[in-house]
């Protein structure tokens, strides 16, 4: 069956945003960057001009602009987003028409000139077949996604800025049966998921007053109401860790949320420092995390621009009761130093059970 892809759209999108590859005249000189299909990336460093096409950063020497015209593009952009920059908000992050995001900072916050990055989504939503046809599942981790996917176990996708952990959160959910409302909730949303039935909530800013602003903690709260079959967090970013490791360990299964780590060793530290935000002891932090979270599949670049599922690793205790993660998957002969415990997997459909064993068949008896 054919699934018209969700695209979260922006108020008044329909007179705004044209299709993103087509001319768009808000962007200015850099309208011919965004129209390329094969940039990922455009961003603005006050008069310089760079973009990324999968091989990293380049810079546009054609395309030259003086402050004020980068300014000027800046505000209108974030302006056609509902949102406003200017100096009393010289920091802003905003999503135009079907996913391109904008992030600006005016000066003297920035210290060169204004600064735009701008993140370009795909033509269309990729699927796991194009995340694979890409080398993005070394080592056999497909099918362990899409057992997870289809057990229903909550997964923590984890990466540095840039690994395409929204894009496989995407993809993942893509798989997901028909009749799943899965709501997601994101700072400014970005997924674009090949499902019936999504429901998207994003954050709002305050206003000049500093009055109605909705944060993502006050998103995971509306959203138990709303009766969701899998609950998705775009980024676990601060307290809101509270409301969504709540949420999961009281028959919520099923869902993805995303988090920036550097490494799979770094995700036990990184989940206790948004604990830290949400009044949460590490103790605390850690049993809920181990009882909500069945699996962390961990997300790398190469210097080459190729993302990489490159681990998949475990939640648990260690002899103080903290949390402590096991890398599961995806043997790599030349490790790099600092790398997790790596245990031998054998098949990965057994240790695929193994995992899942732990969590989803006490939730889905509930269900």
């Amino acid at each position: 069956m054919h699934v018209e892809p969700f695209l979260p759209r922006a108020a008044g999108w329909d007179r705004l945003e044209p299709d993103r590859r087509g001319p768009d005249a808000r962007f200015g000189p850099l309208e011919p960057l965004v129209a390329d299909p094969e940039v990922t990336d455009v961003f603005v460093n006050g008069r310089t001009v760079w973009a990324d096409r999968g091989r990293g950063a380049e810079r546009e020497a054609g395309v030259l602009l003086d402050e004020d015209e980068a300014r000027s593009i800046a505000v209108s952009l974030i302006g056609s987003a509902g949102r406003h920059l200017d100096e009393a908000s010289p920091c802003v992050d905003a999503r135009l028409g079907d996913g391109i995001r904008v992030h600006a900072v005016l000066p003297p916050i920035s210290t060169i000139g204004p600064v735009l990055s701008i993140r370009l989504p795909a033509p269309r939503p990729l699927s796991l077949d194009d995340l694979d046809a890409a080398g993005c599942f070394p080592g056999g981790a497909r099918p362990l996604l899409e057992r997870l996917v289809a057990e229903r176990a909550n997964v923590l996708i984890t990466g540095a800025a840039g690994t395409g952990k929204t894009t496989l959160l995407s993809a993942m959910l893509a798989l997901a049966d028909p009749s799943d409302r899965i709501v997601v909730i994101e700072d400014v949303a970005e997924a674009r998921i090949a499902h019936p039935h999504v429901v998207s909530l994003e954050t709002r800013q305050p206003n000049l007053e500093g009055a109605g602003g909705i944060d993502l903690a006050r998103l995971v709260r509306e959203a138990l109401r709303m009766r969701p079959d899998r609950l998705v967090l775009g980024e676990c970013r601060g307290a809101e860790i509270r409301e969504l490791l709540a949420a999961l360990n009281t028959g919520h299964d099923g869902g993805i949320g995303t988090l920036h780590a550097n490494s799979l060793p770094d995700v036990p530290a990184r989940l206790e420092a948004l604990a830290a935000l949400a009044g949460l002891g590490p103790e605390a932090l850690a049993r809920q995390a181990v009882s909500a979270i069945g699996a962390v599949v961990h997300l790398e670049r190469d210097p080459g621009g190729r993302r990489t599922v490159a681990a998949i690793g475990r939640l648990g205790l260690d002899a103080r009761d903290r949390l402590a993660i096991t890398e599961l998957a995806m043997p790599a002969p030349e490790a790099p130093p600092g790398r997790a415990q790596r245990r031998p997997l054998g098949d990965v459909e057994a240790d695929a059970r193994e995992t899942l064993e732990r969590t989803v068949p006490r939730r889905k008896a509930g269900r």
